[in-house]
């Protein structure tokens, strides 16, 4: 007995036991079978499902659910990225809230408490992904910081070196002074910020060292903070006002240190001042500027961006309090000229919100250029596609403008940088000590070193060091790259991810593809859009707009989150979030499953002849269903997934369930004959495997309920529909037939007449036989008797489908008075909108500066317009 509501929570647990218990979604190596392989993007270790993951792991999900049933050996393998920066700020709070400080303890221990917490909570967003319906095979699971990865990633990091492609350097980076580590340029995000603009004088030096204000210069800065740093003031050469100061010194305010004025065309004469104060240390400008100048570099920020003893005043002050009590001490010295308000741009690091410093630090860096040209190349000439293919315009403009990598990172939790220090500072690059001392001793001849003598480097590589490994090392191809494997599974088919990391994790996954297989990683790489609030913000846990995906699932079932996601979702264009749409899937559902119960309670008959009508309903389901199968197969082969979507929900809720259950459906406590009902079940049938990739649970529960299936059969590993020949013609007439049929009903409704009042019906044509082939179904469904031809007019009132017009004669039932205020009326109002649209068109100036199509339109209003009248103008006739 089927229930007679769904509910989605027993329903969706279940199943998704089931197809655990049975294995449904483990892949093998299969020479009999094509690979189709997705890696999952994996999600921080320290995260939980947002919105963004929901959209995203629905998309893969329905891609790979499809090419299991297609017959392909499915395998979507998840796994999660240690995530350096973010997991130690949530282990350092963890810490924190112990009374235990990161700097008390050793690296070890440190790292050990990395471990428990990520062994306590790490495994929460693909517990979570479970409830969503993922089908990934969860016995392939792998973790970035796992043994086998961890030695891909020095086994990479020692090879690249050997090749000369890291090399160590002193360079400006980006310095995230709250994580006190670097971060990439693409870890920095630009928010438009408040600030003070401090316009303040610099004395010119004198004769006897002291300053002179009178002809001193002003420069304008932020950051004032910075001056004990400044090196220099630089002016353009150019520049009439300075020309006579250049070579000449001025004293920094309240330290009184010289440094001399310059002259460099680097200086924009109309900005500000024209004077630059030139800080090499803190800002990345100034420093190529002091580079071209021989410029000493004096840097007096310490790691955590308090002020150090290079300062001289403010030791020790943060630098944001430094900058407010400096502001001060400007003003007492005279030296503060004026103080404006100000709106720019300022870096803050992604993942600590903290502001970025421009920081001169020895760093361990990847050289870009050579290695990044296949995955250029093979982008732009789309063997790699992206989707949409709009975003190649960016990936262009990051690849051709790349930098190196700065793939070190100042933090414990993370893969260790495999470089070794000699006292001398001289660098052995070795996978462990013992080895990096067999090559000291062996390549360097120093056979008295010992492990004491050597200090591994403290840092780790940067977290998309490892990620950019993914679609290779999950499968060992780095440690063993001939395995099963990756042999079978790699390259992978298609990648699903978000915009914002197309460069430094596609570009960089397709760059490590080339250089270790030779080939790309994935052929496809589906970008979707960002999920916003109604207002267009970004959805965030931070702005509080963000629902919990767990308990909208909870709510509605995973099957409605899956679906109202992706109703408005076109690849790489922004998801307006709206609840409703959710709304709308739970409602979808509640459609199926009604609609299940409707067929699944009728009494069959196994000898009544099959109707007319049910032959011809059939016939036409039969050609919709083919139909729609081209339409979603051609959809997905395009990578518009939400449009696969819309099609089958058309064809379900509008073809399937308003349409043909209502032509093929008995009278009230009538049987239903044998081959109507088995077309139906088999309608059902394709259409819950139509449905699967997009409603797992749902499509799963119909499908085991249409007959009895035997242990280890699932939906999820059935054939997936492919679409036969299907008759045009005849949709075409069907579509007719349902104008028809809606133009008679509402016309009932309009007039008030009962849907059981049997009304004649006349029709003028050139072509009857379609009439005659769908008149069991004109009858069944509009409720017509006495169908009639004629060749001029005919009594009642008229309206048209395309060319042929229709008569229904309402004379035993209209209230005809009534109907000729309503006939008047409407013919009022019609001739109204026919003279404001032909003043429209008799304006010369109207018709000579529109555009063409706009014209066409008010053209086309016209003719409809004098259409309706004449019809409504005999209709008023016919009642007289």
């Amino acid at each position: 007995m089927i229930s007679k509501t769904y509910a989605p929570q027993e329903i969706e647990d279940k199943w998704y036991s089931y197809w655990i218990e049975n294995k449904f979604f483990q892949s093998k190596p299969n020479p009999d079978k094509e690979p189709y392989t997705i890696v999952i993007p994996p999600p921080n270790v320290t995260g939980v499902l947002h919105m963004g993951h929901m959209l995203n792991n629905t998309i893969q999900d329905i891609l790979v659910r499809k090419a299991r049933m297609e017959g392909k050996e499915a395998c979507w393998v998840p796994g999660t990225d240690h995530a350096s920066i973010a997991t130690e700020a949530k282990v350092v709070a963890m810490l924190k809230e112990r009374g235990i400080s990161k700097r008390d303890i050793t690296r070890d221990e440190f790292i050990e408490y990395c471990w428990e917490w990520t062994h306590k909570y790490g495994g929460i967003i693909l517990k979570q992904l479970r409830k969503l319906g993922a089908s990934c095979d969860w016995d392939r699971t792998r973790f970035t910081m796992e043994p086998d990865l961890y030695d891909s990633v020095i086994d990479v990091f020692i090879d690249l070196y050997n090749k000369g492609d890291i090399y160590r350097g002193h360079r400006m980076v980006n310095w995230d002074p709250q994580a006190r580590t670097t971060v990439s340029d693409e870890e920095v995000i630009m928010k438009e910020v408040n600030q003070k603009l401090v316009y303040l004088r610099y004395p010119l030096e004198g004769e006897n060292g002291g300053g002179s204000m009178e002809e001193g210069v002003t420069i304008a800065t932020t950051r004032p903070e910075t001056i004990m740093a400044d090196v220099a003031i630089c002016v353009n050469p150019a520049d009439e006002r300075y020309q006579h100061l250049i070579g000449k010194k001025v004293l920094i305010p309240l330290i009184n240190r010289a440094i001399p004025i310059i002259a460099d065309d680097y200086v924009e004469m109309e900005f500000g001042t024209g004077c630059l104060k030139v800080t090499p240390a803190h800002d990345t400008n100034d420093y190529e500027l002091g580079k071209r100048h021989n410029l000493p570099i004096i840097d007096l920020l310490n790691e955590d961006g308090t002020l150090n003893e290079r300062a001289q005043i403010l030791v020790g002050e943060d630098r944001f309090i430094a900058r407010k009590k400096i502001i001060k001490l400007l003003e007492e010295s005279g030296n503060l000229v004026k103080v404006e308000e100000y709106r720019s741009n300022v870096g803050h690091s992604e993942r600590t919100d903290s502001v970025i410093e421009p920081r001169l630090s020895e760093q361990w860096f990847l050289k870009m250029e050579k290695i990044s040209k296949p995955a250029f190349d093979n982008v732009m000439n789309d063997t790699v596609q992206l989707i949409p293919a709009k975003f190649k315009n960016t990936y262009r403009h990051w690849m051709e403008n790349v930098r190196d990598w700065n793939i070190s990172r100042q933090l414990w939790w993370g893969h260790r940088i495999p470089a070794y220090y000699l006292n001398d500072g001289t660098i052995i690059v070795a996978k462990s000590k013992r080895e990096a001392l067999r090559k000291a001793q062996h390549d360097l001849q120093l056979f008295a070193l010992t492990e004491e003598d050597l200090t591994q480097d403290p840092d780790v590589v940067d977290t998309w060091f490892s990620s950019w490994l993914w679609p290779i090392s999950v499968f060992n191809g780095i440690k063993e790259p001939d395995n099963a494997d990756v042999n079978y599974y790699y390259p992978t088919n298609d990648l699903v991810t978000a915009p914002e990391i197309l460069f430094f994790w596609v570009a960089r996954m397709i760059i490590a593809g080339y250089e270790y297989r030779g080939q790309y990683p994935f052929k496809n790489v589906y970008l979707t859009g960002i999920v916003r609030d109604k207002q267009g913000r970004k959805m965030s846990k931070s702005l509080g707009n963000s629902p919990d995906p767990i308990d909208l699932i909870e709510k509605y079932g995973a099957d409605s989150i899956r679906t109202g996601m992706l109703f408005s979702s076109q690849a790489g264009n922004d998801l307006p979030y709206d609840e409703k749409l959710i709304e709308q899937g739970r409602n979808f559902g509640n459609k199926i499953w009604n609609a299940f119960r409707l067929v699944k309670g009728w009494t069959v008959d196994s000898e009544l002849p099959v109707p007319e009508g049910s032959k011809l309903a059939v016939q036409w389901f039969e050609s919709k269903l083919n139909q729609t199968l081209a339409e979603v197969q051609d959809h997905f082969s395009k990578f518009r997934i939400s449009d696969a979507l819309n099609s089958v929900y058309k064809l379900i809720w509008d073809d399937f369930c308003a349409q043909y259950l209502e032509m093929i459906k008995p009278g009230f406590e009538q049987p239903i004959d044998l081959s109507t009902y088995d077309s139906t079940l088999d309608f059902f049938d394709r259409q819950m495997r139509l449905l699967h990739p997009f409603m797992p649970f749902i499509s799963e529960e119909i499908w085991q309920n249409i007959i009895e299936r035997g242990e280890k059969e699932s939906i999820c590993i059935a054939h997936f529909p492919q679409a036969a020949e299907f008759d045009q013609a005849m949709l075409n007439d069907f579509d007719i037939l349902f104008e028809l049929v809606s133009s008679i009903r509402n016309l009932r409704n309009s007039k008030g007449i009962s849907p059981k009042t049997a009304l004649p019906l006349a029709i003028r044509t050139d072509s009857s036989e379609r009439y005659n082939a769908l008149t069991p179904l004109i009858e069944k469904l509009a409720n017509v008797e006495g169908i009639s031809y004629v060749t001029g007019e005919a009594e009642g009132t008229s309206f048209r489908v395309k060319s042929d017009e229709f008569f229904v004669n309402l004379a035993d039932e209209l209230d005809v008075e009534a109907e000729r205020e309503n006939l008047l009326r409407e013919l009022e109002y019609t001739k109204g909108f026919l003279d404001s649209v032909m003043k429209k068109l008799s304006n010369e100036r109207f018709v000579a500066n529109a555009k063409g199509d706009i014209v066409e339109k008010e053209k086309a209003k016209q003719a409809d317009a004098e259409a309706k009248i004449a019809t409504l103008t005999d209709a008023l006739a016919r009642l007289k």
